[in-house]
């Protein structure tokens, strides 16, 4: 029998083509969601509606299964602590206690490379490089509080864990990244010196990244117990690259330049307001944390990945906008 694993958030961008390229290779996949996709049971891919912070709804999912991809999170750069917390840090200790109890020995975690960001450039950094004393928004903070208790557990009760931060996931059917840039291109300003470099994943590469580190993992694996930055065969300037996504959508560059100190204070003065003003259903236009992503450099070594579990991304950056151009094309 083909083994069993669980993706949960499967219905989710990254989730979806993990379990694609999971069902391709011949694995029993089951998604966890808080709804049925038919795009996955027209795969084959049992589609379990329910969340990570009920434990019997877990247990349902990841009954009788060998291994947990745990891409399921709250994602944003604004919102209540509480919200993320519940989702990011107790559903991933639901996750694990679940693992645990029913005899689950391999658990891939979806982190960030956020959870080591801390404003500052970061210029091909490994994963020794340390966590912040402190963060300017909620997720990065709760995405580094579940990847410490995931990587803790390593060993516990038998249960082999790791984790895998991707950069700025993008590609066909991105529902984040490419239609905010849509939404916002008219408004949207260039940050900083304009000369600022960036990991970038193309959506395959990522769920590549996952599913090899799974099959990899063990109690004794390399990867076991320790953390991966994955992205592209090369960092890439990061308003060149916005303005090649824009390009796709047949939209032109984003015009003009903002200091990223005047990004910043902006950024500043406006989550001041919508505090102020309550406001907890949508997102400041420009954040502190966002402004500091725009401005700096972000990148990584992936030498570790590509060590302890062959990690190497199939799809170029070229042949990547090459796939969504096409894709928006047809839509």
């Amino acid at each position: 029998m083909p083994e069993k694993i669980l993706v949960t958030g499967g219905g989710g961008f990254l989730g979806s083509t993990i379990c694609r390229q999971l069902k391709d290779k011949g694995y029993d996949v089951v998604s966890l969601s808080r709804k049925s996709y038919p795009n996955l049971i027209q795969q084959g891919i049992t589609c379990v509606e329910g969340s990570i912070l009920s434990l019997s709804d877990l247990e349902t999912a990841m009954k009788a299964c060998d291994g947990v991809i745990h891409t399921a999170a709250r994602v944003g750069m604004w919102g209540p602590r509480k919200e993320f917390y519940e989702t990011n840090v107790q559903g991933t200790e639901n996750v694990i206690k679940t693992a645990q109890k029913l005899k689950v020995r391999r658990l891939v975690y979806t982190s960030s490379p956020s959870v080591v960001f801390s404003g500052k450039d970061i210029c091909g950094a490994n994963e020794s490089l340390a966590y912040p004393k402190s963060y300017l928004a909620n997720y990065p903070l709760t995405k580094m509080q579940a990847e410490k208790l995931v990587l803790a557990n390593h060993g516990e009760k038998y249960l082999a864990t790791t984790a895998i931060r991707p950069h700025l996931i993008w590609g066909p059917g991105d529902p984040h990244f490419v239609p905010r840039l849509r939404e916002n291109a008219a408004k949207l300003r260039k940050v900083g010196d304009l000369k600022n470099k960036v990991d970038v994943t193309y959506i395959d590469n990522a769920a590549e990244a996952h599913v090899l580190a799974l099959e990899e993992l063990s109690l004794e694996s390399p990867n076991g117990g320790r953390t991966y930055f994955v992205g592209q065969e090369k960092p890439i300037e990061l308003w060149k690259f916005i303005d090649r996504i824009l390009d796709s959508m047949d939209l032109p560059p984003v015009p003009g330049r903002i200091p990223t100190p005047v990004a910043y204070f902006a950024g500043f003065c406006m989550e001041w307001a919508y505090k102020i003003a309550g406001i907890k259903d949508r997102e400041p236009p420009m954040t502190r944390f966002v402004a500091l992503n725009l401005g700096r450099s972000c990148y990584f070594s992936h030498l570790q990945a590509k060590r302890d579990f062959k990690y190497k991304p199939r799809v170029s950056i070229e042949q990547g906008l090459a796939n969504l151009r096409a894709s928006l094309k047809v839509n």
